[in-house]
């Protein structure tokens, strides 16, 4: 079993409270996967990761890739693949910048960089966003072409993404795919592609409800699917 969550959004509180609820569970969590955001504009943003980096004695040491925070961060440090963080200032303002920028070291900075961008396990893909990118958020509105094609850049049936904060499973049944090039000139000749039965699943979001964390339980063995909710107290500022 696969224990897989997102958007510990620097709330130790229920970080702790997930953690705990793993160790409940009646069968053996082999893997703990964490996809990304787990620091936000939160001063527990340091706590987090010190806690993330050191779990205690029977722990699993977790997985961890990159998330939408994680990049605003490398932003702010001139360290992303813009040179100004702009996607974060258009959508929460300067002064949620200046926060992130008090919250998160540059140390702890230069450590998620080393973080991965996702994991291919299986037929698995986890991951933060998708495959465009840890902004491209998949949830149960978004278009079956386009839940394919992100699905398609990857040899993986099942993506399990955080991006949204929502708890979801999207299926999208096998059949054909035709596809063709229109270029000025000609034409290309249609492509016919034979598309297994997919699978888009949204892990939830550990930290952003205060006193409610959501995260998943995936068996790779025998495709058991199960979403957890963790209720507990949050801890007062």
């Amino acid at each position: 079993m696969w224990a897989i969550l997102s958007g510990i959004e620097g709330n130790i509180a229920a970080y702790e409270a997930v953690l705990a609820d793993i160790k409940r569970q009646g069968v053996k969590v082999e893997a703990l996967y964490i996809l990304g955001d787990m620091v936000a504009p939160n001063q527990d943003s340091e706590t987090v990761i010190k806690r993330i980096q050191n779990p205690l004695p029977g722990e699993l040491e977790p997985q961890i890739c990159i998330g939408w925070w994680e990049e605003q961060c490398f932003a702010l440090h001139g360290l992303g693949s813009t040179a100004e963080p702009t996607e974060l200032i258009d959508l929460f303002g300067k002064k949620t910048a200046k926060l992130l920028w008090d919250s998160v070291s540059g140390e702890t900075v230069q450590w998620l960089r080393k973080c991965h961008f996702g994991f291919l396990e299986l037929d698995c893909l986890l991951i933060h966003g998708s495959t465009i990118s840890v902004s491209d958020e998949l949830n149960l509105q978004t278009p079956p072409w386009q839940m394919l094609d992100r699905l398609q850049r990857v040899q993986a049936n099942n993506l399990f993404c955080g991006r949204s904060g929502q708890v979801f499973e999207y299926q999208l049944q096998g059949g054909l795919v035709n596809s063709s090039v229109v270029t000025l000139d000609r034409q290309q000749p249609v492509e016919t592609i034979i598309a297994p039965k997919k699978r888009v699943v949204g892990v939830g979001n550990v930290g952003r409800e205060s006193g409610k964390a959501t995260y998943t339980l995936y068996s790779p063995y025998n495709d058991r699917l199960e979403f957890k909710i963790v209720y507990y107290e949050p801890d007062l500022v």
